[in-house]
């Protein structure tokens, strides 16, 4: 599926996995909770259309180097089977960014975006990244710096409302396994220009199925 061109030529774009529709439902309702502690009002709430797991950002590409990219993303997709993920707790790093964590084959997810950076280096994305792959759900940005650390479920003190009590709400949260199969090419739009707490747009460009996973080994006869 191919998006529409920026004002350069060029389209902005990051491979992904997408959580399935019931896992969704079920951080949406953890995440309610949480919108409701004092404090969070003024966070940028990602919409939960727009929720994803991000494996590589790429940057603005020019047109003819996405479609390397694509062919990159398609053979790595082939190389590596589907494995199983959940979502579970939540945190805080860089600096206004809270997040909903991930559980699972982290392994192979590592592995998968591994690969989804190697094809954009060699695809010649503009972006290269060098931190160590964080798997992550971003749920919303803050408007004030805040401390790069996991949060915790431990109270505040004297009762304030702050990080370790917006991590309270995600504490203990787990949602539904699911198989992750399907690597995607995101494309990120920009929003309008003024307009206030606008967020960007992302739909799928692309999509490529990972193989099926191992079959567990046959049961042993009886004897």
């Amino acid at each position: 599926m191919r998006g529409g061109v920026g004002q350069t030529g060029g389209v902005r774009v990051f491979a992904a996995l997408l959580p399935p529709t019931e896992v969704v439902e079920e951080l949406a309702e953890a995440v309610r909770a949480l919108r409701r502690l004092p404090g969070t009002e003024d966070f940028r709430w990602t919409g939960r259309q727009d929720w994803h797991l991000t494996l590589a950002f790429y940057g603005e590409m020019p047109l003819a180097a996405v479609g390397g990219l694509e062919e990159r993303l398609g053979r790595a997709a082939a190389r590596r089977a589907a494995f199983e993920l959940w979502l579970a707790g939540g945190g805080r790093f860089g600096d206004r960014v809270l997040w909903a964590g991930v559980g699972g084959d982290r392994t192979a997810l590592a592995r998968l975006a591994t690969a989804a950076r190697a094809a954009g280096r060699k695809a010649g994305a503009p972006h290269r990244e060098t931190r160590r792959y964080h798997p992550h759900l971003t749920l919303a940005r803050g408007a004030r710096p805040l401390t790069a650390r996991p949060l915790t479920a431990r109270p505040e003190p004297d009762g304030a409302a702050g990080p370790r009590a917006w991590a309270a709400a995600l504490d203990g949260f787990r949602s539904a396994a699911w198989c992750a199969g399907e690597l995607v090419l995101m494309r990120s739009e920009p929003p309008e220009p003024g307009t206030p707490g606008a967020r960007p747009r992302y739909t799928v460009r692309s999509a490529w199925p990972l193989q099926p996973p191992p079959s567990p080994p046959p049961a042993a006869p009886d004897r």
